[in-house]
């Protein structure tokens, strides 16, 4: 801990950069906020259509687990871009690696909702 922050502190800190962070996202990232609207969308039906906790929990966390990805692959971004704008080709591919594990994140989904719906 260099900052010496501890206990409540701490944990105050962290929740308001994390806020931060997810606001930046909504303000600057044209994906996660689509992401994000259709999370909006579909969490009401994921507790109308879920039998039972579980079923419920499986559904919902299958839309977080698309925005949290999608906040990966922005870190990624954005760090790659502090870098510098010259192309390098790692930067293209950890850019591409994180843009695959959105585009798995996003297969995830109607995957799972079909399972666990039709089952």
């Amino acid at each position: 801990m260099a900052d010496g922050i501890k206990g409540w502190a701490r944990l105050i800190r962290a929740t308001r950069v994390s806020y931060l962070g997810l606001g930046w996202a909504i303000r600057q990232e044209e994906a996660f906020r689509i992401e994000a609207a259709l999370a909006v969308l579909l969490a009401p039906l994921a507790l109308w259509f879920g039998r039972g906790g579980v079923q419920k929990a499986v559904l919902l966390m299958s839309l977080m687990a698309v925005l949290i990805t999608e906040l990966l692959n922005t870190g990624i971004e954005v760090a790659i871009d502090r870098i510098g704008p010259e192309r390098h080709i790692l930067s293209g591919r950890a850019k591409d690696l994180g843009s695959a594990a959105v585009h798995l994140s996003l297969l995830q989904v109607p995957l799972v909702w079909g399972l666990v719906l039709f089952d």
